[in-house]
């Protein structure tokens, strides 16, 4: 049974349609506006296509793998085709049962096969990972990793975790973890997580770089491309990396579902994730009264549970979609509104842009700034209530990048609290505007308007903190 005999093939153009795009918000000045959805960094809006093939499929759901009825059947042939589909999209390829792929070359000489793995998110993904680690396993992450990726590697006693310093430059990052992986001691397994782009900053890291100096010291690497799988082709051969993970809701397909894709042999090694019912093939009785467990060794070892066939599908209809739309078409078009916000915010000198590698670096569409004068949640409420404006302010769960960044004293007056800082940092905290596939030129325009107005003209309201968020504040 094939996917087109649940939704039809539909051609696809750049800008793609996503859902939200003619909603209309309230404004505390008066009246209404279509809502501009610029925080596609935190949960992007859903594709048009995503929704009209789950839409299509909804009324044949059925169980996966656990059931001889039609919609059973289909349901667990959606899903398999769906991880096959992913699989192709990060340059996998699928060969014999559900999850495995390819076979080649890796960090050290050895592998034995990839697997498409469903989670729940990039940070359920890196969590798994770090699970099925083996022991004594060194880490090395930077600082200026998100926290999905800076923080699940403490949760075993027996890893010992290295945090690098934040690079000024590509080079620098390539040349600091270099040096941390030729003075590890004892020489034993190792990992390296990084970002594909900053959650931040939207900077490109220099992924084939990092990749080669990890492999040249015997150690694995994971790329964390929940930001970059969006924006940018991913393919695990090309990029010489050892696993990816990212989130079906950064890539159009806000259905709770996420991707960790790599090699087989660490996966296959360790206990599942979670122990379960899918998870197991073989389970019995023993004498002494206990039970012996044969485990799979596929993707369903560590995927115990009745799996989330809605979010598996939505991403595989999210990466074709974008596959179909050209990502050279995609990134054309993202560089020109990259360039547009840019230069519209260079021209209010009280803007200053946070950037790691420096304003000429490559990135994706994100972006984070602060303005003098302003405290960022007083900034982003205003913003949104008197513009009709989505954007994120806080610390953008990478609280140490963004502290880098900003530099600032913590204790400084702000008007209103930062949601994600911590008591004393009221103004720690910056301004995020993200944008995408399906970001219309009007939405950019209007960003750039209002943040020339506020800062000219200050706010026409009155606003007061309010459980740690910066609110409108009533008559």
């Amino acid at each position: 049974m094939s996917v087109s005999a649940v939704a039809a093939d539909r051609s696809v153009c750049a800008p793609l349609p996503v859902l939200g795009r003619d909603v209309l918000v309230p404004l505390v000045t008066g009246g209404e506006v279509d809502y501009a959805a610029l925080d596609y960094a935190a949960s992007a809006p859903a594709l048009q296509r995503v929704w009209d093939d789950v839409a299509a499929y909804a009324p044949y759901y059925g169980s996966v793998h656990r059931g001889a009825g039609y919609l059973s059947q289909l349901s667990t042939d959606l899903f398999e085709n769906s991880r096959r589909t992913i699989a192709e999209f990060l340059g996998c390829r699928i060969e014999g049962g559900p999850g495995e792929a390819r076979s080649g070359k890796g960090g050290d000489g050895r592998r034995e096969g990839d697997q498409v793995v469903f989670t729940r998110s990039t940070t359920d993904s890196l969590n798994l990972l770090a699970a099925v680690l083996p022991q004594d396993t060194r880490v090395f992450v930077f600082e200026t990793e998100h926290h999905a990726s800076l923080l699940p590697w403490e949760q075993r006693a027996d890893l010992t975790v290295t945090y690098l310093n934040a690079p000024r430059t590509p080079e620098q990052a390539v040349a600091t973890l270099e040096h941390a992986l030729a003075d590890r001691e004892p020489y034993g397994p190792a990992l390296v997580c990084v970002t594909g782009a900053s959650n931040v900053t939207g900077e490109l890291w220099p992924v084939r770089e990092l990749a080669a100096a990890a492999h040249a010291h015997g150690a694995r690497i994971v790329l964390d491309a929940a930001q970059l799988a969006p924006h940018h082709p991913v393919d695990l051969a090309e990029l010489d990396v050892d696993w990816v993970a990212f989130s079906g809701h950064k890539l159009y397909a806000p259905f709770g579902a996420g991707v960790l894709a790599g090699r087989a042999d660490w996966l296959q090694d360790a206990d599942p994730y979670l122990a379960g019912g899918g998870a197991s093939r073989k389970v019995s009785r023993r004498a002494d009264g206990g039970v012996d467990v044969e485990w799979h060794t596929t993707a369903a070892r560590h995927e115990a549970g009745s799996p989330n066939v809605i979010g598996a599908y939505a991403i595989a209809s999210a990466c074709k979609a974008l596959t179909e739309a050209g990502f050279d078409t995609l990134v054309a078009r993202e560089q020109e509104l990259i360039a547009r916000v840019r230069a519209g915010l260079a021209e209010v000198p009280e803007v200053r842009v946070l950037s790691l590698f420096g304003d000429d670096a490559p990135r994706v569409g994100v972006l984070s700034f602060v303005v003098d004068g302003w405290n960022s949640s007083h900034f982003a409420a205003a913003l949104s209530a008197e513009y009709g404006i989505g954007v994120r302010d806080g610390l953008f769960c990478a609280h140490p990048l963004v502290r880098t960044l900003l530099g600032t004293d913590p204790q400084d007056p702000g008007e209103c609290g930062a949601p994600d800082a911590a008591p004393g940092e009221s103004s720690l905290n910056a301004i995020r505007v993200s944008f995408g596939a399906g970001t219309p030129d009007e939405h950019v325009d209007r960003f750039l308007r209002a943040v020339k107005e506020l800062v000219s003209d200050g706010a026409r309201w009155n606003y007061r903190t309010e459980d740690g968020r910066c609110v409108p504040a009533t008559a």
